[in-house]
């Protein structure tokens, strides 16, 4: 048998060695462009900024629906959005609740219901919500209603993030 050795030409050689290097070259270029391009929305959720929404002597012990804006960035876009939350006082403390139904995210209402006095109501399927936003069991939602993080300063409410309360 004969043994068959393989060997590189020059001209092969070359072509191998620049297509290496215009591929790091040309990886180089692109992978500061990719991360530009990606970058932003990798980044980590911020937490939402305290927003100041109301008087503390204007709450009363009635849920009020209260309309406030924050600013929110999504990765390179930076908006005011709209939002609502049910806000009354709890004795001392200062309830806020988001108006988002937790069965398919409808807006509540408090006590529009005529059969369902003094409750948060969901018109898309009945669901029902305690004054605490705590769901009524046998109605859609399956949860309770999120809670925003409140803090008085100077008279005035500040609300940050909606967090859920647990489930049922």
């Amino acid at each position: 048998m004969s043994e068959k050795k393989h060997r590189v030409s020059r001209r092969q050689f070359l072509n191998y060695t620049l297509t290496g290097v215009g591929g790091f070259m040309a990886a180089g270029m692109l992978m500061p462009m990719v991360r530009f391009a990606i970058d932003p929305v990798l980044k980590p959720k911020q937490e939402q900024d305290m927003v100041q929404v109301a008087s503390v002597d204007d709450i009363t012990e009635e849920p009020t629906r209260i309309d406030f804006k924050i600013d929110q960035v999504d990765a390179w876009y930076e908006s005011e959005e709209p939002r609502s939350a049910w806000v009354y006082k709890d004795g001392d403390k200062i309830v806020a609740l988001s108006p988002v139904c937790k069965h398919l995210g409808c807006t509540v209402d408090w006590n529009t219901d005529p059969s369902n006095e003094n409750r948060f109501f969901c018109p898309c399927h009945y669901g029902l919500y305690e004054k605490d936003g705590t769901n009524v069991k046998g109605t859609p939602p399956i949860n309770p209603l999120d809670r925003f993080v409140t803090e008085v300063k100077d008279g005035y409410l500040y609300l940050g993030q909606a967090k859920p309360q647990g489930g049922a």
